[in-house]
């Protein structure tokens, strides 16, 4: 961080840095499930256009980019651990947000061209054959539920890991829907049933869509983290010995990990040594999660400080 300003008597600038939060290995787990998904995105596309199933096309076109999906979030798991070095100061640990942006966008556009096909198939419908249907998308409701759980236990605390378990555990809901249409067609003969589930599946992956897009550019944005309150962490910064006010306290996700955080400590009696910035450093990590933070002392007045007013960045 660079500031052309005074800070008084004597000044301090440091980092703290926790345990890492660096991604977890999920190589094997994505290699698994793409070639799961690939396999199963042909047999579907082609049983989709034998059967006549706008819904088997249209699940087939969504796993499909289901796949490129995955194939984004491994290659940001891959580069997120390069080291840092060149222009690249922080390394590339921000592509996880990037490809969790891209997978939500890809979510977007699948389902907006699945409604419109859809809502053709109402103005035009067609003659479903229901077993083929629902023998492939039980197949579906397998491979997507196997691929889910693979991710499963990563989705909580990777954003970029939530959207690949949030496309399979989607996609394991939709081909239920599908099965379920399947049945009805057998039954009943209504060939609208077909589109109709088809518009469920575009409710089903925009419900889920829309937490990792909102998240995915939250963190863009440099947002404060979910789960983090700005409020209580400036509270814990100025209830630390010695220190008299805060100011440009900033906090933002470094990746779809890793937390990170800059501000300004003010304090009149004098530097208060390195055991002060390891403790401070150990107790934002313990306590909110914050792997990064940048902690600049300064001994004079507040005011001094050319970043101090809050409408400052």
């Amino acid at each position: 961080m660079s500031e052309a300003h005074n800070h008084g008597d004597h000044a301090g600038h440091s980092h703290g840095h926790g345990h890492s939060h660096a991604p977890k290995d999920f190589g094997l787990a994505f290699a698994i499930g793409v070639v799961l998904n690939i396999g199963f995105v042909i047999v579907e596309a082609v049983y989709g256009l034998l059967s006549s199933s706008m819904a088997l096309l249209a699940d087939a076109g969504h796993n499909f980019s289901d796949v490129l999906g995955l194939l984004i979030a491994w290659a940001a798991t891959i580069l997120a651990k390069r080291k840092p070095g060149g222009r690249y100061s922080y390394g590339l640990r921000s592509s996880s947000i990037v490809a969790a942006l891209i997978n939500a966008l890809f979510l977007v556009v699948a389902i907006s061209i699945i409604a419109f096909e859809a809502v053709q198939r109402f103005a035009e419908p067609a003659p479903v054959a229901g077993k083929t249907v629902i023998i492939v998308a039980t197949i579906g409701i397998v491979i997507n539920t196997a691929t889910a759980l693979l991710f499963m236990h990563g989705s909580k605390g990777d954003i970029n890991i939530r959207g690949a378990f949030l496309h399979m555990a989607a996609d394991a809901a939709v081909s239920a829907g599908v099965v379920i249409a399947g049945f009805v067609i057998l039954a009943t003969g209504w060939s609208w049933v077909d589109p109709a589930v088809s518009l469920a599946i575009v409710a089903v992956i925009a419900a889920s869509t829309w937490g990792l897009l909102r998240d995915s550019v939250n963190m863009s944005l440099h947002a404060i983290p979910p789960g983090v309150d700005q409020e209580d962490v400036a509270e814990f910064l100025k209830a630390r010995p010695g220190v008299a006010t805060i100011h440009d306290l900033h906090i933002w996700s470094m990746s779809t990990t890793e937390t990170a955080l800059t501000v300004h400590l003010v304090t009149p009696a004098g530097f208060p040594g390195d055991a002060f910035h390891v403790e401070l450093a150990r107790e934002l990590k313990n306590r909110f999660a914050i792997d990064h933070p940048t902690i600049q002392i300064e001994t004079g007045r507040a005011e001094d400080c050319a970043l101090e007013p809050d409408h400052v960045v």
